[in-house]
Order: C-alpha cells, then structure tokens, then sequence
C-alpha cells in the first residue's frame, strides 16, 4: 500500500512537496477504499472496517464537493481519471 500511495500522490500533486492538496487527498482516499473492497469479499461480517469505509467515503464526497467550487476544471479531470460518478 505505502508503494501506490506514493506513486498516486506523485501522480496527483500539484507541486513538488505537495502531500495535502484536495486531489492527493481524493486520489489516496479513493485507492483506499478500492483496497477495501477485496477485504469485504473475504470479510462479508466486518462491520467495525465497514464504519471505518463509510467514513472514508463521506470524507472523499466532501472533498470533491469542496474541489469541484474551487476548481472545476481539476474536479472534473479528476473524477474522470479516478473512474467516480459514472
């Protein structure tokens, strides 16, 4: 996980020290709850992790509601590349 955390910050960031931006936050929260999912597949019945997804989620929806006011633009390129909102 720490290896594609990298490289999705890397791929994200704004700037070179970038490391909190609202798109490395979308990105590296989204990889997350991607990787969640194979858990809940072996793991139907754990539903403390569950709360712990639900709460990533709500946070990535607040981000890109904040995003998508502060630059549409980036929101849109971001959503379109992570594969959100179909």
């Amino acid at each position: 996980m720490a290896i594609v955390k990298e490289d999705t910050i890397k791929k994200y960031q704004l700037h070179e020290n970038d490391r909190g931006s609202a798109p490395v936050q979308i990105a590296v929260l989204t990889a997350r709850i991607n990787d969640l999912r194979s858990h809940f597949d072996a793991h139907k019945k754990d539903h403390h992790s569950r709360r712990g997804l639900l709460k990533m989620v709500g946070r990535r929806r607040r981000l890109l509601e904040y995003y998508k006011k502060t630059s549409l633009e980036g929101y849109r390129g971001i959503i379109k590349d992570l594969g959100l909102r179909h």
